[in-house]
């Protein structure tokens, strides 16, 4: 991360790592991300996502600038939000929610795949992964791709507009408090990204967990074939 780079805490080499794995969540995760809305969305009956151009992988249709810079610099940020029209659905709260859940299934998705690539890496190709070498880079770069998976995934479930756990939870809310919510919606985030930024929310231990989770669960397939 640039900030980490410039405080000190990373050296040069681990903070490129880390930066092109930002990059690779950029254009090709958060995109996925994006896609999986755009797609539930789609097949539960909003057909109007089709000509919105957000039914596509192509990352220039899905990133907001500064939620992109934003990921470089602190490791958090986000994505132009799919457009979806919640009339389209035959009960709006349950397909809105659905649609939303999908986002974050797919940073899990994402994160799962990593998880498989690197237990593959340290089971078939231990010598390959040693520190200061380009298989150590590419270990720092899959853990960090994990990692990053996994925080958006956390972080866009948190229950408070406009993240896509809130989505989720007003499936189970009376429409007078999920009209509530939105009223506040630009209060509830701002004071999210500052109990974020100064590390009050126990996300990290939830991540970490869910790392713990993902490695775990991605060994079983070699376990059982060494076994």
């Amino acid at each position: 991360m640039l900030l980490a780079l410039l405080s000190g805490t990373l050296d040069f080499t681990t903070a490129v790592v880390d930066i092109l794995a930002s990059l690779v969540v950029i254009f090709l995760v958060m995109p996925f991300h994006e896609w999986a809305h755009a797609f539930v969305a789609y097949k539960l009956g909003d057909t109007s996502i089709k000509y919105r151009k957000r039914l596509t992988l192509n990352p220039i249709e899905h990133i907001d600038p500064i939620g992109a810079l934003m990921i470089i610099l602190v490791g958090f940020g986000w994505a132009k939000p799919v457009p979806i029209n919640d009339r389209n659905f035959k009960n709006p709260k349950v397909g809105m929610g659905i649609s939303a859940l999908a986002g974050p299934v797919a940073n899990l998705l994402a994160a799962l795949l990593g998880g498989f690539i690197l237990n593959a890496l340290m089971i078939f190709a231990p010598e390959f992964v040693y520190l200061n070498t380009i298989g150590g880079y590419i270990y720092v770069f899959l853990i960090y791709y994990i990692l990053l998976n996994i925080c958006l995934a956390v972080f866009n479930l948190i229950p408070i507009p406009p993240l896509d756990g809130s989505k989720v939870l007003f499936m189970f809310l009376p429409d007078k408090w999920v009209y509530t919510f939105y009223k506040y919606e630009n209060i509830f985030f701002i004071a999210i990204v500052a109990l974020v930024w100064f590390d009050i929310l126990p996300l990290g231990i939830i991540e970490d967990a869910l790392c713990e989770f993902v490695m775990w669960l991605t060994s079983l397939p070699f376990v059982a074939f060494l076994g």
